[in-house]
Parts: structure tokens; sequence; C-alpha cells
């Protein structure tokens, strides 16, 4: 293992930049930077927080761990935009990006997520699989299994026939599917590809525009990392609505089609989480979950199907933005 001194920017072949936004971070940060500490990669690399207003000693915990710790104004923070800052002030061949809660499962993380770019230079973005926090509860870690279960079927995607590709909408979701909460690009890509200056989705629309532009996105299923949330109701209408109306907006196609399929769909994941939580037994281990998620199984599609509308009175999106919401913390 070759030991970088990180409070330097690294440079030549196969180095990286590891790239952390940060705000707020504790107590998932410290299991970060532990981790971050430990990971095996045989070239050198180097650790850069970008702290948008941390209150809560994150940024003092980047600095003695021997991360460089780059401070910016909270009201200029923007998932796309400080990701290209960090970016900016690398010199090193591939640049990896994660969250402050994104905590690399083992010591060959790194090495993993890189290796698909090493091996093959078509290779524009990888990401990494998510599993669920140890304290997570048990729908969550399901759901996230069967996630990235199915993109296994898809370790690396490349488009092979522009006209199936652009004719089903089912295999640009799968296309573009990306997940900057651990993931890397060389740096010769971002240069030529930066990341948009979006309020959602930064990711995803990245990825949509490599795999047009010919490349091929990677996952990295061995490369894991611990990352998971567990919302209620009104959050998941939140998140929905967000994902929902990045989705109209950016990439042109509806989640949530009707009033029909907002019920029909409400049906499906109470009848399904219902259905775990009793072969399971999940009920009587998590019984506020299980009846939390019958909520969230109409809460989900409801918020699709707003955020697919056109136009909204603005004191709803308001309200409805969960996105909003934190960039005005």
């Amino acid at each position: 293992m070759t030991k970088s001194n990180l409070r330097q920017f690294v440079s030549g072949e196969n180095s990286v930049s590891i790239n952390i936004p940060v705000k707020n971070g504790l107590p998932h940060f410290k299991d970060v930077c532990e981790m971050l500490a430990q990971q095996d990669y045989d070239f050198p690399f180097e650790v850069v927080c970008v702290d948008s207003g941390s209150t809560d000693g994150s940024d003092a915990l980047a600095e003695a761990s021997g991360f460089r710790v780059v401070r910016i104004d909270p009201k200029d923070f923007g998932h796309g935009k400080t990701r290209n800052y960090a970016a900016s002030l690398s010199k090193a061949d591939y640049l990896v990006f994660i969250t402050h809660d994104a905590i690399p499962n083992d010591k060959d993380w790194l090495s993993t997520l890189i290796a698909p770019m090493r091996a093959d230079p078509k290779v524009a973005g990888v990401f990494s699989r998510h599993v669920a926090h140890s304290d997570a509860d048990p729908f969550v870690t399901w759901e996230l299994e069967q996630h990235f279960l199915g993109l296994s079927d898809f370790p690396v995607v490349e488009i092979a026939d522009r006209e199936e590709y652009d004719a089903n909408e089912g295999l640009q979701q799968i296309y573009h599917f990306y997940s900057d909460n651990a993931s890397a690009m060389p740096r010769r890509v971002w240069k030529q590809h930066p990341y948009p200056n979006v309020q959602f989705a930064e990711d995803q629309i990245w990825a949509k525009e490599i795999v047009e532009a010919g490349y091929r996105k990677a996952f990295a299923e061995g490369s894991v990392v611990r990352h998971s949330h567990s919302f209620g109701p009104f959050e998941t209408l939140q998140r929905s609505f967000d994902e929902s109306r990045a989705f109209r907006k950016l990439f042109g196609y509806r989640l949530g089609k009707s009033p029909i399929h907002v019920l029909k769909s409400a049906a499906y994941l109470a009848k399904r989480d219902l259905g775990l939580a009793v072969r399971n037994g999940w009920w009587k281990s998590h019984p506020k979950k299980t009846v939390s998620r019958l909520f969230e199984a109409f809460a989900r599609p409801l918020g699709h199907y707003l955020g697919s509308r056109d136009s909204l009175p603005d004191f709803i999106t308001r309200h409805l933005s969960r996105d909003d919401w934190i960039r005005n913390l």
C-alpha cells in the first residue's frame, strides 16, 4: 500500500482524489474518516472535504484525520456545483465522490471501485453497491438489497442500439441510474463532462450524458458502502415529489401518471410490505415501522404523481420539496 500525504494534492498515474461534500456529518462521518484511512490502494490517494458550514465538528474531525478541508459559504453549495469545485482542485487521475454518511465497508472499497476504469478506458463512471446501516429497519435493508440485486444484471452498460434505447424508457432508467453517494470517474472525462449545476439528480443527468456520448458505465458490486435512510410518511412524500419533479423536468418522463395509478401502486406496496412484515415477523419486532410503511405506501406514489404535474401552486411546492427545505436551512 502506498501511503499518501493526505494534506497535499496528489498526481501521477492511477492517483485518486476522494472528494466529500460535508455539512454536519456526525456521527456517521467519524466512521467514514476511519474507513478511508484504512483503504488499501496501490497508488497515492488524497481526501478533500468541502465543508459548507458544519457546526458539529465535522470539519475539525476531517482535519484531525489528515484530510484537506476547504470551506465554502452554505449559500454557495450545490450538488453538482460543489463536486465540480472539489474536482477542479485535483490533479489526480481519478475523481471519487462520496457523501459524508456513506461508510466504506472494508479496506478494498476504493481499489474495487477504481478497477473497472483501470481495466477499460471506455468506462467513464463507476458506482458502488449500497447496504443499509447496522441500525436500519428491516424494510430499508430489504429494499436496498433488492434494488442493487437488480442492478447486478447490468455490471457494464453501453448503448449498442440507439433506436432501441430511445424507444425504451425502462432501459433509459437503468442506463442512467448512478449514485454519487459513492462513485468515481476519470479526471479526463470530468474535464469534458462536468456535473450539471442542478438542484436534484445531478448524478443521473451526468450518467445519461456520458452513456449517450458513447462511454460505458459500470456497477462495481464488490465495492460496498453502508448508506441508508429511514423516512416517515411525510418525508417519503417529499422525497418522491422531488424525484418525480426532477425526472419530469430533466428526463421528460412521468413517474406518476394518474390518480388511478397512485391507488394501484399504493395497494401493491401496502400488500407487499404487510406480507414482508408477517412472513418475517417484522410486525412484532418493528410494529411502529410496520404501521408507518402502510402510510408510506400511499405517500410514495402520491409524491410521484404530484411531482409529475406540469404546474402546482407555489405554496404547495414549497411545502412538498424536501430538497428546497434543506437548501434553505
